[in-house]
């Protein structure tokens, strides 16, 4: 009975510490907005413009590197010091500018993609206008990532007009197969360990200024990635003597996958696990939420069991940084209405988490799928990659650069679902921090790969100016 009334009395005791620490969680907001600087804003509008204007458009194993190389041409007309300056190379159409200074020992190297992937569909626009209308640069690529190149170029262009000699090596890596998971990125690695560049900073999309990041917290946040799942696309294939479909037996191929899809969706095998950054995140965030979310999410000790429970059930991008997902995506089985498949085949995408990685996480469902009689084949996949220490210099460095260009902006954590050129950077360099320094908002978010793709001309001169603090911060170490 003693036991009983102790245990009682710490579940009572515990929410209520809980909700008195709620109360000292210092409420705040998150108010930042663009200073108007509309003669800037426009100058490097033209610019975005033009180059969305070119069509760029990668395609899985086809080369496209005249293609590029004429992109370069464009670009040199754009940003006349950067081309006549710096050492410029192209790598089979990948871009890699390197700016020498003084000191080889902390180079920065800034990065966004040229690729853009295919448009379709029914567009207000044309979908590669440049058109600069209600404010926003319209067309493919104009918010990923050609407005990252171009403020990455504007950056250098401006700091070589006003005599900037850099004390560390600064490269711009922009790779021309980023959409399309080619070996664009790989070229310029092994570029630069031919150098022996060893780089203590890599900036790359990923995270951005985001609008409401998450459901319930309002306002813009700058989210930074410093953990890049891994991933894999896997089949899984039912064999059968396959037969008339008049007189169908039991177990038949689709049926079994079907079966095997149904396990993983209804019982999710994947262990949900906060890691330090996820929980990071969420801590960050948390006096910036309803009191409710605030009471959560600002007590992940005694909360964390409970949010992975419920987290699945309110927000699927939430539960993927818990844990590892996987898609049903792509099946196929007999071209015949009446004939029972002697082969049928369904892929998955998986998303590996760090604390069940790659390996793990794929041996796992190979178990599941050969209780139903199935082949299990890796087609392709990659390891999660190497975590940034978000205690680490190189990223308060760039929160402190955060900090200075955008005044009143709050910033974050961010575990990416998605995935990155960066991912290749891993391998030379430990901070690798997915950042894009542009405003992201449900606009931006919806056409990235999807219809009336366009980027605010109003948060090109915060980039800009981004860039160039990452730079100075940096060379006064």
């Amino acid at each position: 009975m003693k036991y009983f009334l102790i245990v009682a009395a710490l579940i009572l005791l515990l929410p209520a510490i809980a909700l008195i620490r709620t109360f000292f969680i210092k409420k705040k907001t998150s108010d930042y907005k663009p200073s108007p600087d509309s003669e800037r804003a426009m100058s490097y509008a033209k610019k975005l413009s033009e180059m969305v204007k070119f069509e760029t458009v990668s395609y899985p194993d086809v080369d496209r590197t005249e293609r590029f190389e004429e992109f370069h041409k464009l670009l040199a007309k754009l940003f006349p010091a950067v081309f006549s300056t710096l050492e410029v190379n192209s790598i089979d159409g990948n871009l890699l500018i390197y700016w020498k200074g003084s000191k080889s020992e902390r180079p920065v190297i800034l990065m966004g993609h040229q690729d853009v992937v295919p448009a379709g569909g029914e567009w207000t626009k044309d979908y590669f206008s440049g058109d600069i209308e209600d404010g926003k640069v319209w067309g493919r690529g104009a918010c990923d990532t050609k407005c990252s190149v171009m403020c990455i170029l504007q950056t250098f262009e401006e700091l070589l007009s006003a005599g900037y000699e850099p004390v560390n090596d600064i490269y711009l890596a922009s790779s021309c197969t980023e959409e399309v998971g080619g070996n664009g990125a790989p070229k310029i690695i092994e570029e630069l360990k031919r150098r022996g560049v060893k780089p203590y900073l890599v900036c790359d999309e990923g995270g951005a200024i985001s609008e409401d990041p998450i459901a319930g917290i309002k306002g813009r946040f700058a989210m930074l990635g410093v953990l890049e799942k891994g991933q894999g696309n896997i089949r899984f294939t039912a064999h059968s003597s396959g037969g008339h479909a008049s007189a169908p037996g039991k177990n038949t191929p689709i049926v079994r996958l079907a079966a095997f899809e149904q396990e993983i969706e209804k019982h999710d095998p994947f262990t949900k696990k906060f890691c330090k950054e996820s929980e990071a995140m969420f801590s960050s965030l948390a006096p910036y939420a309803p009191f409710g979310m605030r009471y959560i999410l600002g007590n992940l000790w005694l909360f964390k069991g409970l949010l992975c429970k419920v987290l699945p059930l309110i927000s699927s991008e939430g539960c993927a940084m818990l844990r590892t997902s996987m898609a049903f995506t792509v099946q196929s089985g007999s071209e015949a209405y009446n004939v029972i498949p002697q082969n049928a085949s369904v892929c998955a995408n998986m998303r590996f988490i760090p604390h069940q990685d790659m390996d793990e996480s794929v041996e796992l469902v190979r178990k599941i799928a050969a209780k139903y009689d199935l082949e299990t084949e890796v087609i392709e996949g990659y390891h999660s990659c190497p975590v940034v220490d978000i205690n680490g210099d190189a990223f308060r460095m760039v929160t402190k650069a955060i900090e200075e260009v955008f005044p009143g902006l709050a910033y974050s954590p961010y575990v990416m679902t998605g995935g990155t050129d960066a991912r290749f950077f891993g391998e030379i360099c430990p901070n690798c921090i997915r950042f894009s320094p542009l405003i992201y908002g449900p606009e931006q978010m919806k056409g990235m790969h999807g219809l009336n793709e366009n980027m605010g001309i109003d948060s090109l001169p915060g980039a800009v100016d981004f860039y160039k603090t990452v730079i100075r911060l940096n060379d006064k170490k």
